[in-house]
């Protein structure tokens, strides 16, 4: 069984199919319960609406998966705004602060003995703002170092149990929704993101990373995968080819 949380869409939704792909049955674990449910639907799983966030929801979803879990991959997360930290939304920092980070922590927490019984394999989605920082990004990128500190640190504590654990860190991925959340909606922002790259990152090409670590033998851990467009350098470092018009 693999649980994969925030799997209503983007990178967590192309997760889930391609885990199924491999043989796995999912529980998909989101908020919006009617997208999950289509896609548990779809892929002959278990939908459990889940805000990672709560704690109630947490401890169902938990009971939901019972004794045993051979893969949580920790997905559910996001970025909010892109202001300077001299004008930072404070709500916003805490916001992101409680999804990546303390909704990573519970979930593991909660799932830790299933996944115990099962020789499991954990991965948690971090990003490569979690390696390097970038104007616009502190808050971001302060929850997704806080993410990367808990992987290492989970490794080190579950040294000597059956557990495996590893963070896949993407770059600039062009998935359903992260763009337009991160500016509240503002299509024009979200799209420059995005413009002029020809082939930034898919959803399915991070979903295809996952696949890969969850099925290494169970003496294989791969300790942290951080996989960027061919055409991003660095997370500053994009090429970008415009063409004018006429």
């Amino acid at each position: 069984m693999a649980v994969v949380t925030g799997a209503s869409s983007g990178i967590g939704a192309a997760t889930a199919r391609r885990l199924a792909a491999e043989g796995f049955e999912v529980v998909c674990a989101a908020r919006r319960g009617d997208r999950i449910s289509a896609l548990a639907a779809e892929i002959h799983g278990r939908a459990v609406r889940c805000d990672v966030t709560s704690s109630e929801d947490v401890a169902a979803l938990a009971a939901e998966v019972g004794e045993r879990c051979d893969v949580l991959v920790n997905n559910a997360g996001g970025a909010f705004g892109a202001d300077p930290v001299s004008s930072a939304d404070l709500d916003q920092w805490r916001a992101m602060y409680e999804l990546n980070v303390i909704g990573v922590v519970a979930v593991t927490k909660a799932l830790l003995p299933a996944l115990m019984a099962s020789e499991g394999q954990i991965v948690v989605m971090g990003s490569t703002a979690g390696q390097v920082t970038y104007e616009g990004g502190g808050g971001y990128a302060a929850a997704k170092f806080a993410v990367r500190a808990v992987v290492d640190t989970l490794r080190l504590e579950l040294w000597d149990q059956p557990v495996r654990v590893c963070e896949i860190a993407p770059g600039m991925v062009k998935s359903e929704g992260f763009a337009l959340t991160r500016f509240e909606g503002d299509q024009a922002k979200a799209d420059a993101v995005y413009a002029g790259v020809a082939k930034p990152l898919t959803s399915e090409d991070i979903a295809d990373c996952v696949a890969w670590v969850a099925t290494r033998p169970s003496h294989v851990n791969i300790d942290r995968m951080i996989v960027r467009p061919r055409a991003q350098a660095a997370n500053h470092k994009v090429h970008r080819v415009f063409v004018e018009a006429g």
